[in-house]
């Protein structure tokens, strides 16, 4: 038998590929549903929330998690699929930081200095540190199983970046119960928190997405 021959035969008897951006949609929809299911049952909505949909600050907070979803969802999908270039991509994911910070360059004008380390400091910390962790171990899941059908170059990475993607789902869910929403709060601790997923993507996703 020539080789083409068999390569035509394994291709027919393997049956048809889902493309792999579909895969990715699909994880990511798991993953938002696995952040809801966990955040609606367990922790829920602050008090306040109708009053809190009034606020701009409030709302910004979605706009920066959703950001940092979003870019790093693109690059992972940019990392997964060999050739494709790197380097949009990580300009991309520069949106969520300049977002905040541009946020937290506005808070300090309007706000007294004497209330700039309160602001930072919140009340919310430690459920900060917990939740969002928390809310994004289901999504990491989820994204780490849909790059398994994948190919990324660097698996470390991908694996950080399925971390990111986890995290800002968890945060988007987290805002809607966290009663801190000066952006010098989101500064100081929302990054920490997508730290501990980002770090635990990257050891996850060494070992796991190797081929």
């Amino acid at each position: 038998m020539k080789t083409d021959d068999l390569i035509a035969m394994l291709a027919n008897d393997a049956g048809p590929i889902r493309p792999f951006r579909s895969v990715l949609a699909l994880s990511f929809g798991a993953a938002v549903v696995a952040a809801a299911i966990l955040f609606f049952v367990a922790i829920g909505v602050r008090p306040d929330f109708q009053e809190a949909m009034q606020s701009g600050r409030f709302l910004f907070k979605f706009v920066v998690t959703a950001a940092l979803a979003s870019t790093a969802l693109w690059s992972v999908f940019r990392l997964s699929r060999p050739g494709l270039a790197r380097s949009y991509p990580g300009l991309l994911m520069m949106l969520a930081p300049a977002l905040l910070l541009g946020a937290v360059a506005v808070e300090l004008t309007r706000i007294p200095e004497e209330q700039w380390l309160p602001s930072l400091i919140g009340e919310n910390a430690m459920f900060c540190l917990t939740l969002i962790p928390l809310l994004s171990a289901g999504p990491l899941a989820c994204i780490l199983a849909g790059l398994r059908q994948g190919a990324p170059s660097d698996p470390g990475l991908a694996g950080a970046l399925a971390g990111l993607v986890a995290s800002g789902i968890g945060a988007s869910f987290y805002a809607a119960n966290c009663t801190d929403d000066s952006p010098l709060f989101v500064l100081a601790w929302y990054p920490i928190a997508a730290s501990i997923v980002t770090g635990a993507g990257f050891l996850i996703g060494r070992r796991l997405l190797r081929w």
